[in-house]
């Protein structure tokens, strides 16, 4: 078995927020500004469609490789529908990740101002039911980030809303990833050395073991275990700049399992939380101190920075 030491990122309620918001607010961001990362119980997205998108997941991915090949769209840098096996690489790493993923965004309504830098979804003709599934459940992540947004916001000192105006439209992405079985001796791990994008990353599942973050205090490698059923939320790059570092975006990693489970897939979803394209990331004038200087005194746009990092992690050549 893995024998990695397990992080002791606490486990939080989101229903203590509405009770007591700033200490929902003070908690959570003592567990990013420490690990980075935090767990979230009690997050509100129904155990009934959880159940759902797993078995639709699933059977996503047992289809065809021809048939889920048709979904894959050459140059789009995995916006959109299915992304093949061994196409994503972590950036700096010299093996590619051992998974296939799929990519559902934000609907937008014909015309949209945005429509132009957020690509339509691609729906699968089956399994059934399944754009109706994912969809609930995209708006389910939304909220639920949302939450967690406002509580981040009151944390830095903000208005608990002042995430809202970033957030609305905002070019998040729900991804359906599955690790396949792996043979002894494959080359690379799951998924390589990395930190997100995004804003924040929601993620519920993983069967499997393997998730492990890099303590930033000791150098070493933690296991993160959530309880069953909780979420785990981390810091991406956008909000890592965005404060300065203040709230810092952590290496995590997927390792491969141990000889007696590399026979069995992992599946997850992870929702990842973007701003709006047009959003300009520019850094909070509140982490900005004598002790701190502005790392980043020279803005970019939520696209042009996403641009940037699909390009390093080869999904935009």
């Amino acid at each position: 078995m893995l024998d990695t030491p397990s992080a002791q990122v606490p486990t939080l309620s989101l229903a203590d927020q509405a009770r007591d918001p700033q200490g929902f607010a003070a908690a959570f961001g003592a567990s990013f500004q420490r690990f980075g990362f935090a767990i979230v119980a009690d997050h509100g997205i129904p155990q009934e469609l959880i159940d759902r998108a797993w078995a639709e997941t699933a059977e996503l991915f047992r289809l065809p490789e021809e048939e889920k090949r048709q979904y894959h769209v050459p140059g789009g840098g995995g916006a959109r529908g299915y992304t093949p096996f061994k196409t994503e690489i972590a950036k700096g790493a010299s093996a590619v990740d051992l998974k296939e993923f799929w990519h559902i965004g934000r609907e937008l309504p014909a015309g949209h101002r945005l429509a132009d830098r957020m690509a339509p979804n691609i729906w699968p003709s089956r399994p059934e039911g399944f754009r109706d599934t994912f969809l609930e459940l995209f708006t389910a992540f939304d909220r639920a980030g949302d939450r967690l947004l406002s509580a981040i916001a009151l944390h830095l000192g903000l208005e608990a809303n002042w995430f809202d105006r970033a957030v609305t439209d905002g070019n998040s992405v729900l991804r359906l990833l599955h690790y396949p079985p792996i043979p002894a001796d494959a080359e690379g791990v799951r998924a390589g050395a990395h930190e997100d994008i995004n804003l924040i990353t929601l993620l519920l599942g993983a069967d499997e073991a393997g998730l492990e973050l890099l303590d930033r205090d000791t150098g070493q490698w933690l296991a993160i275990k959530p309880p069953e059923g909780a979420m785990v939320v981390n810091v991406g790059d956008m909000l890592q700049r965005l404060t300065n570092h203040v709230l810092p975006s952590t290496t995590h990693r997927v390792v491969n399992p141990p000889p007696e489970r590399r026979g069995h897939s992992r599946y997850s979803m992870l929702f990842f939380l973007h701003p709006a394209p047009d959003f300009v990331i520019e850094t909070l004038p509140g982490t900005i101190t004598a002790d701190t200087p502005n790392r980043y005194p020279a803005p970019i746009t939520a696209h042009d920075y996403l641009h940037e990092r699909l390009v390093e992690i080869g999904l935009v050549k």
